[in-house]
């Protein structure tokens, strides 16, 4: 098989649009990834520090609620707590609202699909509180900047980021034989987590050639990144364990901890044989196949090494592969994938969206994507979402689905468009005879559009 713009946009984009055009060829989705990020620049969202200062927000109005002594005081400290608890949600719901125009109305929909993979490919999250939304933040500072560059550099940022060191707890590692350590006379713990993590999920993958006393090793390493909520990312130099240590057979670092030792392990993990396997294999069942062409994976693979962890190169690879225009149907679509292209299907624009109105993204798409089984930013450990189509098509959620699909365009857009015409596009020529025939059939235009919405045929990259 060769380019089918149609698939382009299915199967790497974001869906069909009645107003943008698909990709006109291969080459031209390559260019647009290296071109301005319009989506982004039209529907912003702010960095990590905001988040973080409504964390700060939230901990001294609690600080004010615990030392209160009248009772006007514990009044207005509760009243500043619901206050900033209205604040991050308010945010939140905004952050969501665009993410979805950006894939309602990206030019260049592959973009929007690579940052949501590699989101997820380094998840960091927190469960609770004001931090609870700030995977979006966390994506857009450590990995859509990223994405066409080398992996070895969104693996430093990602690394660095003080979600990520939230979230596997490496902000309050501290090296046994550290100066911190010893001044505090007792060892305050040395965490493992990043370490594991990035040698079993972000770089080598979990069949690799590593040992435990390799995780031991890199995660003595890793001591002294942490961060600062007024600051963000700081290396602490004085919680750093001496060095050297070995990690894959090679030494790192000295008695002087430096960032420069960690980020030199960061880069050979980067340019390991079998993290370009992993990456390879990785997007290929992402994009294309639970099961994919096992020549594909190995050219892909080749080019990572021959590259260094060129990320564009190693895209190229995929999408002039023969394999990856196969005529098979591809993958379930995970659950913001069918929103999102549902959206962008019913020719959403930001006025159909209650972006200022969180009770009502909720409604439509926050509890939606729960009961679909992907809660917004919140999969069930760093591992990061299923792959396999099973996970996405167990009765429960297919109804979930069929919910969405039978309300939520309605709600969102009262004029919708003919299901006849709807059919072609959301799916193109690829629209299949039954349900051509349920979008004529349907008794109302809701009906109609919701039929198309859950068909199989949709349902699929």
């Amino acid at each position: 098989m060769s380019f089918d713009p149609e698939l382009a946009a299915i199967r790497f984009g974001c869906g069909l649009s009645p107003k943008i055009a698909a990709p006109a060829s291969a080459e031209a989705m390559l260019t647009a990834l290296t071109g301005p990020d319009r989506a982004a620049e039209a529907f912003p969202i702010p960095g990590f520090q905001v988040a973080a200062d409504n964390h700060v927000a939230r901990r001294e109005a609690r600080k004010r609620l615990k030392n209160a002594r009248t009772d006007a005081e514990r009044a207005s400290a509760n009243e500043d707590i619901k206050a900033i608890q209205r604040k991050f949600t308010g945010e939140a719901g905004q952050w969501l609202s665009s993410l979805l125009l950006r894939r309602a109305l990206a030019e260049d929909g592959f973009r929007e699909r690579l940052a949501a993979f590699w989101a997820d490919h380094f998840t960091a999250f927190v469960r609770g509180g004001p931090m609870q939304y700030a995977h979006a933040p966390y994506a857009e500072e450590a990995i859509r900047p990223h994405l066409t560059g080398r992996f070895g550099d969104m693996l430093r940022a990602s690394a660095t980021h003080p979600l990520m060191l939230r979230y596997l707890d490496q902000a309050k590692s501290i090296g046994p034989n550290s100066p911190a350590a010893k001044k505090a006379g007792k060892n305050r713990g040395l965490n493992e987590n990043l370490a594991r993590e990035m040698l079993e999920l972000h770089t080598l993958g979990v069949n690799a050639p590593y040992t435990q006393e390799d995780v031991r090793q890199l995660a003595e390493l890793l001591t002294g990144l942490s961060y600062r909520l007024d600051k963000g990312f700081v290396f602490r130099a004085n919680w750093a364990e001496p060095g050297p240590e070995t990690v894959l057979s090679v030494d790192y670092g000295g008695e002087t901890a430096r960032l420069e030792d960690i980020f030199a392990a960061l880069d050979d993990l980067a340019r390991h044989p079998a993290t370009a396997r992993h990456i390879a294999r990785k997007l290929a069942v992402h994009f294309i196949s639970d099961t994919p062409d096992e020549g594909l994976v190995a050219a892909m693979a080749a080019t990572y090494e021959e590259t260094g962890g060129e990320l564009h190169a190693v895209y190229a690879e995929m999408l002039n592969h023969k394999a990856a225009w196969a005529a098979a149907p591809g993958n379930v679509k995970q659950p913001m994938d069918f929103i999102g292209s549902g959206l962008r299907a019913l020719d959403i624009v930001p006025r159909h969206m209650p972006s200022d109105n969180y009770k009502r993204m909720r409604h439509r798409f926050l509890t939606p994507l729960t009961l679909m089984g992907q809660p917004w930013g919140q999969p069930g450990g760093p591992d990061g979402w299923p792959e396999a189509d099973p996970d996405w098509v167990t009765p429960q959620r297919l109804a979930a689905r069929l919910q969405w699909a039978m309300t939520v365009p309605f709600l969102t857009r009262r004029t919708l468009p003919d299901p006849r015409a709807f059919v072609d596009t959301a799916l193109g020529s690829r629209a299949p005879d039954v349900t051509r025939f349920a979008a004529r059939a349907a008794e109302t235009r809701a009906e109609g559009i919701g039929l198309v919405l859950v068909s199989p045929a949709f349902q699929r990259m």
